[in-house]
């Protein structure tokens, strides 16, 4: 059944859905509050002169020691930066010179610990493992947001291995950077792998992070901590420099708390990296806030799934909060075209991973010198050697290590996969002629595009019943972010979903 109210109810419909679940939306505090001001007003407050960024950066440093190393505890920083004021005193003595380097100019990022970085924090993707001398150089990325003028702030906490230690793991839990916490319930999941990022920005930490996704690492995160998380299409943003799973999945993304400042960063981060060979294909020099606007829903068709075949046969019934999302794009003008979504088989997935990992993983810690470990079965052994502080099991890591897959046929396993995942987007696409897709963030949509390596945005739809975010995700075909922007922020602007963390017990 096609959902369709009639112009005429839409408002009703909508002021009706809210009443049901206002009693668990929390009033955003005043944008003035600098731990929750986006980007954007920061920067604007910057160049008029009513802030320094070395007073954001010691308003967050302080922050952060007050809620992630005691009262909540969230776990969601691993290691700060400590050149980090350093950094911010010189841009605004750039700034008091004349000289802005854009709208990044003094505004402090976290990362998440699998990005190089060449100072005095750790690359550990959160193992203890790891912990030695530092990268040499920067991640492309990492440069890109230096050469813009951010800040790093620190690095932030995730899943360790990106989750890919042992499948029994709690997410968001490292050995080096202990159990992470959801800001919004505490006890709650905060998901994986780039937990750590998505929680610091949900808790005010952060107004810019950086994370990476192989497979709903950044959209199921971001979901869970109720913030806005961005999938690039596969290749669009470089890896190097970036601790793997495999090049054929893995891309570093964004998570911040509005659409703008996630297309602030992908004007940053693009750029064609002559040691990463799947961005060469991808545009450059875009303005990816150029189509940003109130009115960007109108017109546009947007497929929805109401059941799945194929590996998965599921019927869907949307949540009060998908209801509401859905009644508000046809506010905005859009027009919604139920779909019935193909999920091609999935089996052996895993095993390319791991093929890919087993063979990409010893080639980047060749590239780290001064490290405890440069291999993978030296990494089983130290933590066999290390059971007090690395506690947890590593079956996948000893799976990892005993994969018989050569390089070769764990892509052929992962491409052959995607392909199928890009086919049964591209024909939903193309037979309805759909602008974009949109769904609840079930997973199953999260892995689809994940897996065809198409892009995804994930954003704030509400608050459940227990106090948790609820989000809803776009995605669409290769290359289409643009657009994907224009959508959300047009979403967003209507909605006004994000919701700040009470941290309950």
């Amino acid at each position: 059944m096609k959902f369709r109210f009639k112009r005429s109810m839409n408002t009703l419909a909508r002021t009706i859905l809210l009443s049901l679940t206002s009693s668990v939306a929390l009033a955003a505090p005043s944008s003035a509050a600098l731990e929750y001001a986006s980007a954007s007003e920061l920067s604007a407050m910057m160049v008029n002169n009513e802030l320094t960024s070395v007073a954001l950066v010691q308003h967050l440093i302080t922050r952060i020691a007050d809620l992630d190393k005691q009262g909540p505890s969230l776990n969601a920083v691993i290691e700060m930066n400590s050149q980090a004021l350093d950094i911010a005193a010189a841009m605004d003595d750039e700034r008091a010179q004349g000289k802005s380097r854009g709208p990044l100019h003094g505004i402090p990022v976290l990362l998440k610990d699998n990005f190089d970085t060449a100072d005095g924090m750790q690359t550990s993707a959160g193992s203890l493992a790891m912990v030695g001398q530092p990268a040499a150089q920067d991640a492309f990325t990492v440069k890109q947001l230096r050469d813009a003028g951010a800040i790093l702030l620190g690095k932030a906490n995730m899943s360790e291995w990106s989750g890919m230690r042992d499948m029994s793991l709690p997410l968001g839990w490292s050995g080096r950077g202990g159990q992470g916490k959801n800001p919004h319930v505490l006890s709650e999941s905060t998901c994986g792998s780039s937990s750590g990022p998505a929680a610091a920005v949900a808790a005010g930490f952060t107004p810019l992070a950086l994370g990476t996704e192989t497979n709903g690492s950044i959209s199921c995160p971001a979901s869970a901590n109720g913030v806005v998380g961005v999938k690039p299409t596969l290749g669009l943003f470089s890896r190097s420099g970036i601790v793997p799973i495999t090049r054929l999945q893995d891309t570093p993304g964004t998570l911040t708390r509005t659409v703008r400042d996630a297309a602030l960063l992908f004007n940053v981060m693009q750029g064609i990296d002559v040691s990463d060979s799947a961005t060469a294909d991808a545009p450059t020099g875009l303005d990816y806030t150029a189509l940003l606007s109130r009115n960007a829903l109108r017109g546009k068709r947007i497929g929805y799934p109401i059941a799945y075949t194929g590996s998965h046969d599921t019927k869907l019934s949307p949540s009060l909060e998908m209801l509401v999302a859905m009644a508000t794009l046809e506010e905005q003008g859009a027009t919604l075209v139920p779909l019935t979504v193909r999920l091609p088989d999935i089996d052996d997935y895993i095993d390319g991973l791991m093929g890919g990992m087993k063979h990409e993983l010893p080639e980047y810690l060749a590239s780290r010198q001064g490290l405890p470990i440069n291999s993978l079965q030296a990494l089983i052994d130290f933590n066999q050697a290390n059971p007090g502080e690395e506690q947890h099991g590593q079956q996948m890591l000893e799976a990892i290590n005993a994969s018989a897959l050569s390089h070769q046929e764990a892509s052929v396993l992962i491409t052959t996969i995607s392909q199928n995942f890009k086919d049964a987007i591209d024909e939903q696409v193309r037979e309805h002629k759909l602008d974009a897709l949109f769904a609840e963030s079930d997973g199953f949509s999260q892995f689809s595009a994940a897996t065809a390596g198409y892009p995804a945005i994930t954003l704030p739809s509400g608050m459940s019943d227990d106090d948790t975010p609820t989000s809803v995700f776009f995605y669409g075909q290769p290359w289409s972010e643009p657009q994907l922007f224009a959508m959300a922020y047009s979403y967003e602007q209507a909605s006004m979903e994000l919701r700040y963390p009470r941290f309950k017990e």
